[in-house]
């Protein structure tokens, strides 16, 4: 089965945030989120005018978090949305239908309620404790995605969940063996010896 792959930019002391989606594009991965939580707002769209140009070139789907305002400006691809972001179903009044809409999910709860307020897909976790992110959510472990495909479907709830959170190489087909449809990474990434070598072999990873 092909893997979703999501990238999630990241600033480290070696790699700026754009340094990373060059990678993760170079090394074929074709959806982009640009995260800068901290970040001015001018800050932001600087980055996100750059990156976003860079995604066009490369035909790969570019994602802002948080900023709704910014993605509406840009015309971005779509946005993801944090617990303490904007509501989705307020975010899509302003972004149209033809936006995606992501949400991050910790419980079976949080999935249902991005599923009734239109979430294109939902991001889910964290599987274990990351650095990458401040104010952690419990973490979920195969055994969390297990118990949340299940109930998904027992409700009969159809949406992508794509497994956040400290994950690597190795964890990636126990995790897509739960159940869950991709995988979002970051300092995986960016914290091995050679960045673009390291996504071409996660997406050349045969799983089944």
């Amino acid at each position: 089965m092909p893997m979703v792959l999501q990238f999630i930019t990241h600033y480290t002391e070696k790699y700026t945030y754009y340094d990373s989606a060059v990678m993760a594009l170079k090394g074929g991965c074709r959806w982009i989120q640009l995260r800068m939580k901290e970040a001015s707002d001018e800050d932001a769209e600087r980055e996100a005018v750059r990156i976003q140009a860079l995604c066009k070139q490369y035909g790969a789907t570019f994602i802002i978090d948080d900023r709704v305002e910014l993605v509406k400006k840009l015309n971005a691809d779509g946005i993801h949305l944090g617990k303490n972001d904007m509501p989705i179903n307020e975010a899509r009044k302003i972004l149209g239908n033809d936006c995606i809409i992501g949400g991050t999910a910790n419980t079976f709860d949080d999935v249902l309620m991005h599923y009734k307020n239109g979430a294109n897909y939902v991001g889910c976790g964290p599987f274990r404790f990351t650095t990458t992110k401040k104010n952690l959510s419990p973490i979920l472990g195969l055994d969390g995605y297990r118990h949340i495909v299940t109930e998904m479907k027992a409700a009969n709830i159809r949406i992508p969940i794509v497994a956040i959170g400290g994950i690597t190489r190795k964890d990636i087909p126990d995790i897509l063996h739960t159940g869950v449809d991709g995988i979002a990474l970051s300092g995986s990434i960016l914290h091995a010896d050679d960045p673009i070598t390291e996504m071409k072999q996660l997406l050349s990873l045969k799983l089944s």
